[in-house]
């Protein structure tokens, strides 16, 4: 079942006239990611030979699911940028620092979708406008939806979980320090992963 639109070089009125899946209808309408169920990190080399891992404690976000047009879906995400963990107190002050983000100056990391496609099977790629310390360039998240549910609570979940990779370079995050033996101490390059639980507002 899919819930984002498939890239399509047909017509126009041929796209029109597919068939919608009864399933993927009843998910339309908005919904609000859930931040205790959900997760935002990163990962990151460090010293040339290791990984550190981190996340976003406070995040919020919507999304907005349309089964009869699935291409009209969308998403966006707000992270506070304060909020990082990465389980060494001294380096998350770093990391909110000027060298870094500069939390105080620029509190947000936002994401606006743009685009979404079907890659294949419940495999999606959802593109849009990153903004980190007020520079904003385009991001590719490839997800996976994992499907749907209802909670004890009687509230209605979709969820997905997916990554990117993207350079920090491009968004000013260019701190580092040589070492001794050759390299630096945190690479460019950054990997993102979502896991998202998302629920349905009332109707």
């Amino acid at each position: 079942m899919g819930i984002f639109g498939r890239r399509n070089t047909d017509t126009a009125t041929a796209v029109a006239t597919l068939p919608v899946d009864p399933a993927l209808a009843a998910l339309t309408g908005q919904y609000a990611i859930d931040p205790a169920h959900s997760s935002i990190g990163f990962t990151v080399r460090h010293a040339m030979v290791t990984n550190v891992r981190g996340s976003f404690a406070e995040h919020e976000g919507t999304l907005t699911l349309d089964g009869s047009n699935p291409g009209a879906s969308s998403a966006s995400i707000d992270v506070k940028i304060a909020s990082i963990d990465t389980g060494i107190g001294d380096r998350d002050g770093h990391l909110r620092s000027g060298d870094f983000f500069d939390a105080e100056q620029f509190p947000l990391m936002t994401f606006r979708s743009t685009q979404a496609e079907q890659l294949g099977g419940e495999k999606y790629r959802v593109t849009g406008d990153l903004t980190i310390k007020d520079v904003t360039k385009p991001l590719s998240i490839d997800l996976e939806f994992n499907g749907t549910a209802t909670d004890p609570y009687g509230n209605e979940r979709v969820g997905f979980e997916g990554s990117a990779e993207i350079l920090r370079s491009d968004w000013g995050l260019t701190w580092n320090a040589a070492l001794e033996t050759g390299g630096v101490m945190v690479s460019d390059k950054v990997k993102l992963n979502f896991d998202i639980s998302a629920i349905k507002a009332a109707a």
